[in-house]
C-alpha cells in the first residue's frame, strides 16, 4: 500500500469536459484502490494523447526550438556587450536583465527540454540530446544520468529517487531526522543561489561512493568532468568577458553583473523545480509501491508525485513550460511546446481516474515548498 501525505485530498476540481469519445465519467475514488483493468485503460488513454501529439510534430515545432535557441543567443549577445561597458548603470542592469533571461532560456526551455531527446527526431544535430552542452556546472551527460533515468524512472521513491532532497534536505516525513535536518532552511537558502553548483556536486553521487555502491574510478572521473565544465564556465563568464571588459574600466563591474545574472537563474530554477515536486498534494511512495509496476502503476505515480504551477503564457515559456510538470513527467520526451496543449485533457483524464491533479500559482506553490523544507527540519 502506497504511504500516504498528510496533504493529499480527494475532492475533485473542476476540469474541461470530456470529448464525445470519452469514457464515461467515473465515481470520484482513491486513486490507490484502481483495479489492475482500470489501470490498464488509464494507460491506454495516456499512450493515445501521446501517441496523437508525435504523430503531429513536424516543421511549426522545428521553427519554435530554433526561434527560441535564436532569441537566446540574441540575448546573451547582447548582455555580454552590455557588459563591456558595464560601469555605466544603465548598460550594467540591461546587461543583466538579458543575461539573466538568456540564461534562464537556456536552461529550463532549451537545455532542460533538449537533454531529454525532446528535439532529437529532429536530426539536428546542434539540438540534439547527445551533443548539446548547457551552461551550466553540472555537466550534461552527469545530469542525463541522475536525472533523465534515475529521477524520471523513480519519481518520488523514497530510497531510489535521489532527488528527495538532493542528499542534503529532509524533505519527506518517512525520512528518518537527524540532527543535522535543523539546519534545513539555512541549506535551502543557500541552495538557492549556488543551485547550480550544488546539482554538479549531486551527479558526482558521492553519496553512492561513500556507500560502497560507486568505484572510486567512476567518481574521479565524474568529478574531473565536473572540474572541466566549470573551469568554462568560470573562464567565460569571470575571466575572459571582465578582461575585455576591463579595457573599458569595466572589469569589476562585469564580474558583479555575471555574478548577478547567474543567481538569479539558479534563484528561478530552484523555485521552478521545487514547485513541480515539493508542494502540498505531492505524494512520496515506497520501494514496495514500485515492485512489479505497470505502465498504468508507473502513469499513476508519476501524476501523483508532482505539481503543476498555473500562470501566464511568460511564465510557462521561462519556466521551460516545467510548470506542466505533471505532463512532463508523463511524457519527458515530448517537445515542451505542447504540454499546454495537452494539459486540459490531462486533467480530465485524472479527474475521472480519481488522480489528483496538483496546481496552484507560483507564490502559493514556493510558499508550501519552503514551509515543507522548515517543517520537516524538526522531528
Amino acid at each position: 500500500m502506497q504511504r500516504r501525505s498528510t496533504s493529499l485530498t480527494l475532492t475533485p476540481t473542476t476540469s474541461p469536459a470530456a470529448p464525445a469519445t470519452s469514457p464515461e465519467p467515473r465515481t470520484p475514488r482513491d486513486p490507490l484502490q484502481l483495479t489492475e483493468q482500470e489501470l490498464d485503460e488509464l494507460a491506454a488513454e495516456l499512450d493515445a494523447v501521446r501517441d496523437e501529439i508525435f504523430s503531429q510534430r513536424g516543421s511549426s515545432d522545428a521553427r519554435y526550438i530554433r526561434r527560441v535557441v535564436a532569441l537566446q543567443r540574441s540575448l546573451e549577445l547582447t548582455g555580454r556587450a552590455c557588459m563591456l561597458f558595464s560601469r555605466h548603470r544603465p548598460l550594467w542592469w540591461t546587461g543583466v536583465g538579458c543575461l539573466s533571461v538568456g540564461k534562464i532560456l537556456e536552461n529550463m526551455e532549451i537545455g532542460h527540454n533538449v537533454l531529454h531527446g525532446q528535439w532529437d527526431w529532429m536530426n539536428d544535430k546542434e539540438i540534439h540530446s547527445t551533443t548539446w552542452e548547457w551552461d551550466f556546472v553540472a555537466p550534461s551527460a552527469g545530469w542525463q544520468r541522475t536525472h533523465n533515468e534515475t529521477h524520471h524512472t523513480w519519481t518520488n521513491v523514497l530510497g531510489k529517487d535521489r532527488d528527495v532532497g538532493y542528499n542534503v534536505l529532509r524533505m519527506d516525513p518517512a525520512q528518518p531526522w537527524k540532527p543535522v535536518n535543523l539546519l534545513n532552511p539555512v541549506i535551502n537558502l543557500v541552495l538557492a543561489p549556488a543551485f547550480e553548483w550544488g546539482i554538479a556536486i549531486y551527479d558526482v553521487e558521492l553519496d553512492q561512493f561513500f556507500a560502497g555502491t560507486k568505484s572510486g574510478r567512476a567518481t574521479f572521473e565524474d568529478f574531473k568532468r565536473v572540474m572541466r565544465k566549470l573551469g568554462r564556465q568560470s573562464a567565460k563568464d569571470f575571466v575572459v568577458s571582465p578582461l575585455l571588459a576591463s579595457l573599458t574600466g569595466s572589469g569589476k563591474a562585469s564580474v558583479k553583473g555575471f555574478l548577478a545574472a547567474n543567481v538569479i537563474r539558479n534563484v528561478w530554477a530552484h523555485a521552478v523545480i521545487f514547485c513541480g515536486h515539493f508542494p502540498d498534494g505531492a505524494e512520496t511512495f515506497t520501494e514496495e509501491d514500485v515492485e512489479n509496476e505497470s505502465r498504468g502503476h508507473w502513469y499513476r505515480r508519476q501524476a501523483m508525485g508532482s505539481a503543476n504551477i498555473d500562470g501566464s503564457r511568460l511564465m510557462h515559456f521561462m519556466s521551460g513550460n516545467l510548470s506542466f510538470q505533471i505532463e512532463h513527467h508523463l511524457f519527458p520526451d515530448m517537445p515542451s511546446n505542447r504540454l499546454a496543449q495537452i494539459a486540459p485533457r490531462v486533467k480530465e483524464i485524472c479527474h475521472r481516474y480519481g488522480i489528483q491533479y496538483t496546481s496552484g500559482p507560483l507564490p502559493r506553490q514556493v510558499f508550501q515548498a519552503w514551509r515543507k523544507v522548515v517543517r520537516l527540519a524538526l522531528p
